[in-house]
C-alpha cells in the first residue's frame, strides 16, 4: 500500500487515478466511437489520450534527461496540424493505448528515481519559466491530466451516456437505477426561470 504521507507517493497516486479514468472511458466502444469527433473542434476520446501521452512522454521523461526512446512522429515538422489529437486511418488505437501505459510506467520509474526537488527543463516554455523541479512538473501533467479525463466524461457520456470516475467509484448522482429525467428536467425549469427573472430585473 502507498504511504500516503509521502507527497511523491501521493502525487503518483492521483496521477495514477487519472490515467486510470482515461482508460476506462475507451472501454468497449467501437473503432469508430473511440476516433470520431464529437465537438466542434473535434475532441476524440483516442485522440485524447494520444495527446496525453506524447506529453506526458515529455514532461516526466525528456525534460529530465529520461527520454522514454518511444517514437513520436506527430510531433514532427512534417506532421499534420493538431496531429497529436486524432489518429489516422492507419494508426491503430490499440497502439495508442499501449503507449500511453509504457509511458506511464516510464513516468513512474522517473518519479521514482529522482528527488522531488531534482531540476529538469522545459525547452517549449519561456525562458525565464523552463527551469522546474520534478515536483513541479508532475504536479502539471497530474493537473492536466485529470483535465482531459473530465473532457473524456463528457465525450463518452455524448457517445452511449457512460458516465462516472471509475468503475469502483461512479461519483454519480441519482444512481444507476434512476432515471435522469426528472433531475434534468428540475435544471432545466431552474434556467428558465433565472433567465426570466434577469430579463424582468433587467427591463424594469
Amino acid at each position: 500500500m502507498s504511504d500516503l504521507s509521502d507527497p511523491k507517493e501521493t502525487l503518483l497516486r492521483y496521477l495514477r487515478l487519472a490515467r486510470e479514468s482515461l482508460l476506462w472511458k475507451l472501454d468497449g466502444l467501437s473503432e469508430y466511437d473511440l476516433r470520431r469527433p464529437l465537438t466542434p473542434t473535434g475532441t476524440n476520446l483516442i485522440g485524447v489520450v494520444k495527446h496525453v501521452a506524447s506529453v506526458e512522454s515529455e514532461y516526466l521523461g525528456d525534460c529530465f534527461g529520461r527520454p522514454s526512446g518511444e517514437e513520436l512522429p506527430w510531433f514532427g515538422d512534417d506532421a499534420a496540424p493538431n496531429a497529436d489529437m486524432w489518429l489516422t486511418a492507419d494508426e491503430s488505437s490499440s497502439d495508442i493505448i499501449d503507449l500511453y501505459r509504457r509511458v506511464g510506467a516510464h513516468s513512474d520509474a522517473t518519479v521514482e528515481s529522482l528527488p522531488l526537488d531534482a531540476v529538469g527543463q522545459v525547452p517549449w516554455w519561456p525562458e525565464d519559466r523552463r527551469q522546474v523541479t520534478l515536483h513541479q512538473a508532475l504536479v502539471h501533467i497530474t493537473t492536466e491530466t485529470h483535465r482531459h479525463a473530465g473532457q473524456l466524461d463528457i465525450v463518452r457520456e455524448l457517445i452511449d451516456g457512460s458516465i462516472g470516475l471509475r468503475p469502483s467509484a461512479l461519483n454519480t448522482a441519482p444512481s444507476d437505477d434512476e432515471s435522469w429525467g426528472p433531475y434534468v428536467a428540475q435544471v432545466e425549469a431552474a434556467a428558465v426561470e433565472a433567465a426570466r427573472r434577469s430579463a424582468s430585473t433587467e427591463g424594469g
